[in-house]
């Protein structure tokens, strides 16, 4: 008995207090008080924030009973971010967190990385009315769903007592440091008198015992212990177990590890110790650390009844990332919605890779559309089902709008729940389980989401939150994409309003344009074309391009293109249309500038007369197949210079030529030189086929590939009027 009671190694020192530096008087006085408050309203964590002069972001500057990896996603915190402190600080409020489904309800991505059972309560520190930090406490998974008049009586106390301290001090916490580590107000340690007993004691009992500290690593350890884990004694003590074993370096384990430590309820996982021991490890959490029970367990092994069972939710040993790879999925999906664009994008993308991500074999996704709940889209699901329960009224008894209207989840482990809770309700499909989550944005539900499996599931409250969480993300992103819709529909039609809903029919001439936006999205371009019928035998073309991307620089181009329409239909000589339509935007002084190119056709004189204001040069086509790059003597852009001049030049345009007109995203490639582009663009108009300009414009369009800028296009044919003029 004295060789095994011998044979527990103690970790030396505190291992809570030993990494933290001797505080000054300033410093013991503020970490007191967080001691303080943290026992006087009876928390396991408490974590105190600062906010420095700048004022645009909190700093954690100390925290208890918890290792600082747990930490390090809060360190600093924006307050404009949605957590549960920076709310708290910059709305000056009291924010409470009753349990985790709570938080993936109203802080999602907080619920992600935080998916434990525990409650929260955040708080704004002040001094002489000003925020000068904020605070958060954390309570174990079984605390009452609302704080008690005594607990909140002395968080109200401790927030007074910490704000002023510091606001008496707050210079000596704005270094970016790392966070001080206290040990929790609770944590003594076993006098060395009694440390022997107890030591014995332990060693008495059957199976393995160790104990972590907060930080995970392992104070002590019994010999039949360090047996059990098939290493020495001497080489756990102070170890973290997933460091000193590789075996159990596997995100599962430390996810057992973190649950127990946050959630101060007990666990229970099994892990296999190569090549085949299979062990049983049972965790006791309290503030100050993890006791841990280690046996060995045969496969058909049940875990203890009570808490530990439904804690652990599986016997399955403990053999790969289960949680990492879940987080995984959730972590790539969160990446793609962010790129997601429209609702139909975002629907899709949380269809294919939710199911495989949840395990589960059905989804469908729906959203109310003009008092109706419409399918977005759905996977494993017959097509005619769909079809039955797609535009279901508001105002229907069903699960899916049930959820819209309450924001909360429903989850069903068996259709006997399901039928219990709505009696109509008819086993169409063959799943056993379902789970219906509201998909909510802005305090409001945006859509619905079925979750439908083969096999029956239990829905344990940690994977309720993880779902809760999740589709809070898909939530958002619907939101998002629908604000895109209805942006990318308005910009468009503005788009399309300011542009001619069809070319005029002149005589002798055909022409097509074609618009192409470069990817903006919502961005509305500058680019215009017109075609002016101006009398029997004469007629104008003009394209140009204003600066920008945006409204007003859509609006600025309808002003322009109305001007050099207004002047050209006057009667104005090319010089004088530009140099009027530049005098005119120097007067609206909208420090943007325009490019131009206006082409008078005297189908008479069989001429084209071109003046042009820093716009690429237009390409002919003879009617012998032969192409000219038409080098308008150069004019500055419109908005320049008010006194600027546009010279005009004269060129034939004789039956069966075609004018090509384009905006410079037709040409414009990174490092390619635009006289080349220009010359390669002529190459190809002289290869298409005149008498078929929709064919033509066609191939233009198709040589841009993806622009980088917008382009217009516009081809005029001098010849018989054809059947083939368009606008597209």
């Amino acid at each position: 008995m004295g060789t095994r009671r011998s044979s527990i190694r103690p970790l030396p020192g505190d291992g809570l207090t030993r990494s933290t530096a001797q505080p000054g008087a300033t410093t013991a006085a503020v970490d007191a008080a967080l001691l303080d408050v943290v026992r006087d309203c009876g928390a396991a964590r408490g974590l105190l924030y600062v906010l420095p002069p700048s004022g645009d972001a909190l700093w954690l500057r100390a925290l208890t009973g918890a290792p600082r990896e747990m930490a390090t996603p809060w360190t600093r915190v924006a307050l404009s971010d949605q957590v549960p402190v920076a709310d708290a600080v910059r709305e000056g409020r009291l924010v409470w967190i009753a349990d985790m489904e709570e938080m993936a309800r109203r802080y999602p991505r907080t619920a992600l990385v935080l998916p434990y059972a525990f409650a929260l309560a955040a708080a704004p520190l002040s001094a002489q009315g000003s925020p000068v930090g904020g605070l958060a406490l954390l309570w174990p998974g079984a605390h009452p769903p609302r704080l008690s008049a005594g607990e909140r009586a002395a968080l109200d106390a401790g927030c007074r007592r910490l704000g002023d301290l510091l606001g008496r001090t707050s210079e000596a916490f704005h270094a970016h440091d790392e966070p001080r580590i206290l040990p929790h107000p609770s944590y003594t340690r076993v006098p060395p008198a009694e440390a022997g007993e107890l030591a014995a004691f332990i060693a008495r009992l059957p199976g393995g015992a160790c104990a972590l500290e907060v930080t995970g690593r392992i104070t002590f350890v019994t010999p039949e212990a360090a047996r059990l884990l098939g290493a020495d004694a001497d080489d756990l003590i102070g170890a973290l177990p997933w460091e000193a074993l590789p075996w159990m370096a596997v995100p599962e384990i430390e996810e057992h590890y973190r649950a127990a430590l946050l959630s101060e309820q007990p666990t229970a996982f099994r892990a296999l110790r190569p090549p085949d021991s299979l062990l049983l490890f049972e965790l006791y959490p309290d503030p100050s650390g993890i006791s841990v029970r280690i046996s060995p367990a045969a496969p058909a092994d049940e875990l203890s009844p009570g808490p530990l069972r439904s804690a652990a939710g599986s016997a399955e040993p403990t053999t790969g990332p289960g949680r990492a790879g879940l987080l995984y999925h959730l972590m790539h999906l969160a990446g793609t919605l962010t790129e997601a664009v429209g609702v139909q994008d975002v629907a899709d993308q949380t269809a294919d890779q939710l199911t495989p991500a949840l395990g589960a074999t059905a989804i469908a996704l729906m959203a109310p559309r003009e008092g109706r709940l419409k399918i977005l889209c759905h996977r494993g699901y017959d097509a005619d089902l769909m079809q039955y329960f797609d535009d279901l009224p508001l105002t229907a008894d069903t699960p899916a709008v049930r959820v819209l209207d309450t924001c909360s989840p429903h989850f069903f482990a068996t259709f006997d729940e399901l039928q219990g809770a709505y009696p109509h309700a008819v086993h169409l499909d063959d799943k056993a389980s379902w789970a219906f989550l509201p998909l909510v944005a802005s305090g409001h539900a945006v859509g619905s989401l079925v979750l439908a499996y083969d096999r029956p599931q239990h829905f344990p409250p940690s994977e309720r939150a993880a779902l809760t969480a999740l589709v809070g993300l898909v939530g958002q992103a619907l939101e998002r994409g629908r604000l895109y819709d209805t942006q990318y529909a308005v910009a468009h039609r503005l788009q399309a309003a300011l542009l001619p809903r069809q070319l005029p029919e002149v005589a002798g001439l055909s022409a097509v344009a074609r618009y192409r936006p470069a990817g903006h999205g919502l961005e509305v371009g500058g680019d215009f074309y017109d075609l002016i019928r101006l009398d029997d035998t004469t007629a104008a073309a003009a394209i140009g391009d204003v600066q920008g991307h945006d409204v007003d620089a859509a609006a600025l181009m309808g002003q322009v293109r109305a001007a050099v329409h207004g002047h050209a239909a006057a009667g104005a000589a090319p010089g004088d249309v530009l140099g009027t339509t530049n005098r005119l935007l120097d007067d609206l002084d909208s420090g943007r500038f325009a490019s131009c190119l206006y082409a008078r056709l005297d189908l008479a004189r069989g001429m084209a007369c071109l003046a042009g204001a820093g716009h690429p040069p237009a390409v002919l086509r003879h009617p012998d197949g032969s192409t000219e790059v038409l080098r308008v003597p150069p004019g500055l852009l419109l908005g320049v210079e008010r006194t600027a001049e546009y010279p005009a030049v004269e060129v034939p345009f004789l039956p069966g030529s075609v004018l090509v007109l384009y905006t410079d995203g037709l040409i414009e490639r990174p490092g390619l030189d635009p006289d080349v582009a220009v010359d390669a663009l002529a190459e190809l108009v002289a290869r298409a086929d005149p008498a078929d300009l929709d064919d033509m414009a066609d191939r233009l369009i198709r040589h841009a590939g993806e622009p980088v800028d917008d382009v217009a296009l516009f081809l005029i044919r001098r010849g018989p009027a054809t059947p083939g003029r368009s606008v597209g």
